[in-house]
């Protein structure tokens, strides 16, 4: 399953020519994660190979849970190198989390080696992964425990600079001094524990915030 289909063609006509059954899942044209989860679920496969960028659907680590507890093999094929996701995903029930970058032999040994009932994820390999996922969710919980501290007037200016819009155009639109707006703008690093603009609106950006 993935929203990029020449890679998901190639993958289907790779398994295809060793024997396998497979199919590759249409994305729904509705663009929701409901009927995309339902329409997997319903096909009954053995084994998943599974993208998380699903474009419009949104993160495919909504449906390794869902998938995992199916009784499907859940093999995340991902062109994202985030560990703390990786963690995320081997938590939820993936058997194995493998980079595009890999070869494709490399894919076809581990549906290979699930479809024999074999491991495809050692205990230190899956340690380490876990370890990753728990890293990042205390991160992103602190990351929207500093937000929190944000009063509602911050939160305005944080998303206004998430928008693109700088502190003239903040001050322009809200009939506010400039300087008005750079003490808001202080307070805001000051409270997320940042030194940049930019700073504030990576971390803001990092755990999906928003203003309302």
């Amino acid at each position: 399953m993935d929203d990029h289909a020449l890679f998901a063609e190639t993958m289907q006509l790779a398994l295809l020519r060793h024997g396998y059954d497979a199919l590759v899942q249409s994305l729904p044209e509705d663009g929701s994660m409901a009927t995309l989860r339902a329409t997997v679920l319903g096909s009954r496969a053995h084994t998943v190979l599974l993208d998380l960028d699903l474009g419009p659907f949104g993160d495919g680590i909504d449906l390794v849970a869902p998938l995992a507890q199916s009784g499907a093999n859940v093999v995340v094929v991902t062109a994202s190198g985030d560990q703390g996701r990786w963690g995320a995903c081997a938590r939820l029930g993936a058997r194995k989390v493998v980079s595009k970058k890999q070869p494709l032999r490399q894919i076809l040994s581990i549906v290979r080696r699930l479809e024999q009932g074999l491991s495809v994820m050692n205990s230190g390999e899956l340690e380490r992964l876990l370890g990753a996922g728990r890293h990042a969710r205390l991160s992103t919980d602190d990351a929207r425990r500093r937000l929190d501290l944000l009063s509602p007037r911050e939160r305005q200016v944080l998303g206004a600079l998430i928008e693109g819009r700088h502190v003239h155009e903040i001050a322009r639109n809200d009939v506010v001094s400039e300087a008005t707006v750079r003490g808001q703008v202080k307070a805001i690093r000051e409270k997320l524990e940042v030194t940049s603009q930019l700073e504030a609106v990576g971390l803001a950006n990092s755990v999906g915030w928003r203003s309302s």
